[in-house]
């Protein structure tokens, strides 16, 4: 396996950080990841590890104000900063890998980015997995949401702790330990993010009918911190053809770090083998 790291231009001039981990040989397909809130683009190693070996790349980027980018944590000016991000990120991996078949998956926030990425132009892609999207608001209050749009045009990059319950994400107390612990995990949002967030949800919902490639979607039907119900709604609006839905009974928010991440690993190489 080799492994890289390094910068791209983001769409408006930020370094953004990347890393990479290619086969020793030719690989026979690229996969990009987008990771979620607070995360990073090195926290997916549970997928890494035994996909490079059979001949997958692996390319992932810590989006701006996460792990190793610069930017404020946990803002944009809009969502769309995120999308322009990944289009800019998948025209370098096609310089690099050329015309294999290339893949993106998104995970929590990462997973609306992806499909809000999708939705608005899939070329170039050979298919999308996405995991535990964000796709509601998780009950947010209305004063509360009120009081971020208020908040967004007057302190729109206000940093506010987003509360996130680090049980929530895996089963396996070793994962959460480290995940508290790691430096490179944050757990801050902004009032224009809280609004930005909810739109781009909205978008994907109104336009989920526009999907025209593949899609895998796998929750953990115990996930607290996103919501399998809108998961499965939103795969249900879905108009392609080729579609699947993978709920793993008892599983938690990553279900690449959860106890089951060597079924759940299996199951996405196995899905992309089939979509070469």
């Amino acid at each position: 396996m080799q492994h890289t790291e390094n910068t791209f231009t983001g769409h408006d001039g930020l370094e953004l950080y990347y890393q990479s981990w290619r086969p020793d040989t030719e690989p026979q397909a690229a996969l990009i990841i987008v990771h979620g809130l607070g995360e990073h683009s090195g926290r997916y190693m549970n997928l890494v590890n035994p996909l490079v070996p059979q001949g997958y790349a692996v390319y992932a980027f810590d989006n701006r104000g996460h792990g190793r980018s610069p930017g404020k944590q946990g803002y944009v000016d809009s969502f769309d900063e995120y999308r322009q991000d990944v289009a800019v990120f998948q025209k370098l991996v096609i310089e690099q890998e050329g015309e294999r078949p290339l893949f993106i998956m998104g995970h929590s926030l990462g997973g609306l980015i992806t499909l809000y990425a999708v939705l608005h132009d899939s070329s170039g892609y050979t298919g999308t997995i996405i995991s535990a999207p964000a796709l509601d608001t998780g009950g947010i209050s209305a004063v509360l949401m009120a009081a971020s749009k208020i908040l967004s045009k007057i302190k729109p990059d206000l940093s506010v702790a987003t509360g996130l319950d680090a049980t929530g994400i895996s089963r396996d107390p070793d994962v959460v330990v480290a995940y508290q612990n790691d430096p490179l995990v944050h757990g801050v949002g902004t009032p224009r993010l809280a609004v930005e967030t909810p739109n781009a949800m909205a978008w994907c919902e109104e336009n989920a009918g526009n999907l025209q490639i593949p899609i895998l979607m796998i929750h953990g039907t115990d996930d607290r911190l996103t919501s399998p119900a809108s998961s499965r709604a939103f795969f249900d609006k879905l108009t392609a053809s080729d579609k699947t839905y993978i709920a793993y009974d008892g599983g938690y928010h990553e279900s690449l770090n959860d106890i089951h991440h060597q079924q759940v690993a299996a199951d996405i190489q196995n899905w992309l083998d089939t979509h070469l």
